[in-house]
């Protein structure tokens, strides 16, 4: 029987309180959080800025930068999330290796912490948060598609947007520092109760960021291209797509990249909290040629 992933209702503004300044709030004040990403517009990395590089606009009044790092230390959390539907059988043993030597490059044991889940017509973690490659290399060997008794007894689907909700309330509103989900899936979303936007509300208010992977063995790919990359822009993460040029392991080479070259920030509102509500953020740097990835609203709760 496969386990179906909870969903309780936790409403959590994570509070950071790490970071090379040495940043001081009282008791109840609530610090925004950020993780960015800056490149060129050739796509290289840039990881040399400083705070004062940086204009940060809240519903477009200027705030202030209290809290700064680069290249950030902080624990990870991250969840590999594998489509098993039947369009991703073909490219199932691929995306296994490559992702476990991605794993066994970016984990730190006793320090970050990785969780698999698969999904199809269901959602199913497959290994709980962990620091242990033993454990992590065990579950993606389990991962795999519906089988054919399977598929005629209850049909086909592909809960994606049920899967993202899932794990941000469940598993990803409860950590803190760093956190991730890397979604590999052709895109299509078959029978979820979950909308794209309950998906991306999800992960907002979880802050997490979503790396999405594209990758299918069909060339047809109908609408799942334009869900993936707007499900990465609109939480902050990136967008990539499996190619003859950029192969599987590449991809996330140069998602490993990312994650250790990201910009931490965070800052006090000067605008007390009210009503809950989503808030505008718009990050950039004094450098119009730089590009800055990082979401562009929070959800302010009391």
């Amino acid at each position: 029987m496969r386990k179906r992933v909870a969903c309780p209702q936790i409403l959590l503004l994570a509070v950071a309180a790490w970071g090379q300044d040495e940043v001081t709030f009282t008791a109840g004040v609530k610090v925004v959080n950020l993780l960015a990403t800056v490149q060129t517009k050739k796509g290289e990395i840039v990881r040399d800025l400083s705070k004062d590089d940086f204009v940060l606009l809240e519903n477009g009044r200027p705030q202030t930068i209290q809290y700064f790092s680069r290249e950030s230390d902080l624990p990870l959390t991250l969840g590999l999330m594998v489509d098993t539907s039947m369009s991703q059988e073909r490219v199932l043993d691929a995306e296994r290796g490559a992702s476990f030597r991605f794993l066994d490059s970016v984990l730190r044991e006793n320090k970050d912490k990785v969780f698999v889940l698969q999904f199809d017509i269901s959602v199913w973690l497959r290994q709980g948060l962990t620091s242990s490659r033993k454990d992590l290399e065990e579950a993606l060997s389990l991962v795999d598609t519906q089988t054919r008794d399977e598929l005629t007894r209850y049909g086909g689907g592909t809960l994606l947007y049920d899967a993202v909700v899932k794990v941000s309330n469940d598993i990803m509103r409860k950590q803190q520092g760093r956190k991730a989900l890397i979604i590999l899936s052709d895109g299509e979303d078959v029978n979820s109760t979950a909308t794209y936007q309950d998906a991306v509300d999800a992960a907002l208010r979880a802050e997490t960021l979503v790396y999405s992977i594209l990758y299918s063995s069909s060339r047809s790919l109908g609408s799942g291209r334009g869900v993936m990359q707007r499900l990465s822009r609109d939480t902050g993460g990136g967008f990539y797509e499996v190619t003859k040029k950029l192969p599987i392991g590449k991809v996330f080479e140069l998602i490993q990249e990312e994650l250790r070259s990201q910009y931490s920030i965070g800052y006090v509102s000067d605008e007390p909290v009210r009503i809950p509500e989503y808030r505008k953020i718009h990050l950039a740097t004094r450098d119009k040629v730089l590009v800055v990835r990082a979401r562009d609203r929070y959800w302010a709760g009391r």
